[in-house]
């Protein structure tokens, strides 16, 4: 009995001990009702440590039992009056104080003048001790009523745990001590109880003081702590009464109490399965909880993460749709539900979970319903709508909503106060969940948040499809660039025909011409095909790519001059596209340069770089335009023959190879566009000295 005694008011020290570290963690100075709780608290934690080490040092006597008990009246009593100041007359407070003051002081008295209880058992039963327990008792419970008394009956809801606590510990305390004054020696079984009972009482204390602010208690306790606690605690009360079933089954039941035993074990543990993966007794006991033991039916924070997560979540490859949905039900505890969005004038559904779509299932984009949900962004109620429409203005409800038995909520979906659409949630798996104001307002709150998600994801289609339209129109540019190149060198072909078609390097010219041309559109019909520049990419020597694109096809004079070096220099490109870059730059510099001018072209190898030179004396260009106006798409200096995209283009696709382009030039002294391409792995490392091309 010792060591059981012992243990129950070490349990009572540690609860009380954790309820005084949330509350002096809380406590901001400045009010005593906050204080003198913590002082309550922490001197009851004292109580039981002393209690458990007197046991368990075997040295309980009435001197050091009455001492502590009164150290623990005090502090419970000071608490209480300091409640009671609020509300009682000044007169009146002042005899309570007083009386207190004297009970403890005796109290205190008679356990310092070592009144000392016969033996090492706790016979502490004499008269004094028990009756100045008596009285601290009875003026607590007295204390305690003038608090509820004097409490509105609005108010009385935050103070309810802390009646519950404080009262159980005083009517247990007049029971122990009335029955130890009148049988003359304690009951061994309530004095074992005590510290148990004590334990048990503490957490109240701390609900008690998270439901008031007033005492700058910053408490918190975590809805998902109280439900996990609880259910833990009753599952083992629930194991504990099935066991004992089953032990009386077995000495009671004959021959069959062994087999009926088992049986009986193992229906107990399946039922405790199947209640503890219940979602609709979880989502009950949610509910509950948020009820009847905290300020607010949620815990915004932990609601706040949770339907972040949930939009954000990508696991399952859910659409965002789908997620929206999930989101907002689980507030409620809804199992299902349907969103609808606007579809060419009319709000159809575009998600579902866990319900089907009804029939004929459209609501007008410019309706009575989609305009009252916009105005008024009122949380529709299905049932309530349908037995009292005039609160929503009589408005009139929707044939495929009224058909639909499971519909409980409508939610609407607003982004900058346009409707983005509205949810349909199927009915909470709570029950009849009764919604006030602060579920209305959370669902509001996350219908708009909910509705910005969708608004972007609407946006981010809409730029994707803007994006396929602008490599669409940007591919059709180049083709466009291509095919005037290309016309330009058939139509010179075409003009010189008659003056030298019996002269065969003529003719050679032409056939490679028209093989180059005919192999250049063909490129540009796939790409149309395909939609966009589709890059085989590949070892490419750039010597015979300089020297095709410098070939015969091009069109004007003079004739480019060559500097190849005789070792190969190799990059990674697309062949054609990397011919048709160097033959756009390559024919600019002849158009920008006089008969008797000169075009020079030269390959050059700088460490990992392969550099291509297009060297030209003619007109150049000044500092302005090579900053402002050569890099520009559809920005040309040559009027209705040129288009604005070669340079453009040519820089580009520098730049996708992991290079880039430079440009050297003066108004009347020539231009230098230098291509520089990291080269290939493969290629050369050292190449033979080319002089200095110059302009």
């Amino acid at each position: 009995m010792v060591h059981i005694s012992a243990a129950g008011f070490l349990a009572a020290a540690l609860a009380f001990l954790a309820v005084a570290t949330v509350l002096a963690i809380g406590w901001r100075r400045g009010r005593a009702t906050g204080g003198l709780l913590l002082v309550a608290v922490l001197v009851s934690a004292l109580w039981g440590a002393g209690l458990a080490g007197l046991h368990w040092a075997d040295a309980l006597n009435a001197h050091w039992v009455a001492l502590l008990d009164a150290l623990r009246l005090g502090g419970w009593l000071a608490f209480l009056l300091s409640l009671v100041r609020l509300s009682a007359p000044p007169l009146a407070f002042r005899a309570l104080a007083g009386i207190c003051g004297v009970v403890v002081a005796g109290a205190s008295l008679a356990a310092l003048s070592g009144i000392a209880l016969p033996g090492g058992v706790p016979a502490w039963g004499s008269s004094l001790p028990s009756m100045a327990g008596i009285a601290g008792a009875v003026l607590g419970l007295v204390l305690l009523e003038q608090v509820y008394r004097n409490t509105r009956e609005e108010g009385r809801w935050a103070l309810k745990h802390l009646f519950l606590a404080v009262g159980t510990l005083l009517v247990f305390d007049l029971f122990l001590f009335a029955d130890a004054l009148l049988m003359r020696v304690p009951d061994f079984d309530l004095w074992a109880a005590r510290g148990y009972v004590n334990a048990l009482l503490a957490p109240l204390i701390a609900v008690a003081a998270a439901r008031n602010p007033e005492w700058n208690l910053d408490v918190y306790v975590s809805r998902r702590f109280v439900l996990h606690t609880a259910s833990l605690m009753g599952a083992g009360v629930y194991l504990l009464v099935m066991a004992l079933a089953a032990y009386s089954i077995r000495i009671y039941g004959g021959a069959w109490g062994g087999p009926v035993q088992f049986v009986f074990l193992v229906g107990s543990l399946v039922l405790l399965l199947v209640v503890a993966f219940s979602g609709q007794i979880q989502a009950r006991m949610r509910v509950f909880f948020s009820k009847h033991f905290f300020n607010y039916r949620y815990d915004y924070r932990e609601e706040w993460l949770r339907f972040t997560r949930t939009l954000t979540a990508e696991e399952g490859n859910i659409p965002l749709k789908q997620r929206v949905i999930q989101a907002v039900a689980q507030v409620v505890e809804s199992p299902g539900g349907m969103l609808w969005q606007e579809r060419d004038g009319f709000l159809v559904p575009t998600a579902l979970w866990n319900m089907s779509e009804p029939e004929e299932a459209q609501e007008p984009a410019f309706g009575d319903l989609v305009s009252f949900l916009e105005g008024q962004e009122w949380i529709l109620t299905v049932d309530e709508w349908r037995q009292n429409p005039e609160w929503y203005g009589g408005l009139d409800m929707p044939p495929w909503l009224a058909g639909l038995a499971r519909a409980w909520l409508l939610v609407p979906l607003l982004h900058r106060d346009r409707l983005q659409g509205f949810l349909v949630l199927a009915r909470s798996r709570a029950g009849n969940l009764e919604l006030n104001w602060e579920d209305f307002d959370l669902l509001r709150t996350l219908g708009r948040q909910a509705a910005s998600y969708l608004a972007q994801e609407e946006a981010a289609e809409a730029l994707g499809r803007a994006q396929q339209f602008e490599t669409f129109n940007r591919l059709s540019a180049f083709v466009l660039h291509d095919l005037k190149n290309i016309i330009g060198q058939l139509s010179m072909l075409a003009r010189n025909a008659r003056r030298h078609a019996d002269n065969p390097e003529f003719m050679a010219d032409a056939v490679t011409t028209i093989e180059h041309s005919v192999g250049r559109m063909n490129q540009l019909m796939a790409q149309l095909r395909g939609g966009v520049q589709s890059d085989r990419v590949a070892q490419v020597d750039l010597a015979a790519a300089v020297q095709e694109a410098a070939g015969p096809h091009g069109t004007g004079s003079p004739e480019p001059k060559l500097d190849l070096p005789e070792e190969g220099v190799r990059v990674e490109a697309d062949r054609g596209r990397l011919i048709a870059v160097l033959g756009h730059v390559i024919q600019n510099a002849r158009d920008a340069t006089p008969e008797e001018g000169s075009v020079r072209v030269a390959l050059t190898r700088e460490g990992e770089w392969a550099q291509v030179d297009v060297v030209d004396s003619g007109t150049g260009m000044d500092s302005e335009f090579v900053r402002e106006r050569l890099f520009r798409p559809f920005d040309t200096s040559k009027g209705d023959t040129g288009m604005g995209i070669g340079a453009y283009e040519a820089r580009e696709y520098a730049r996708e190879l992991g290079g880039d382009v430079e440009v050297y030039s003066a108004s009347g002294k020539g231009t230098r566009f230098r291509f520089r391409l990291p080269a290939s792995v493969g290629a050369a490392s050292a190449q033979p000295p080319v002089g200095e091309v110059s302009n």
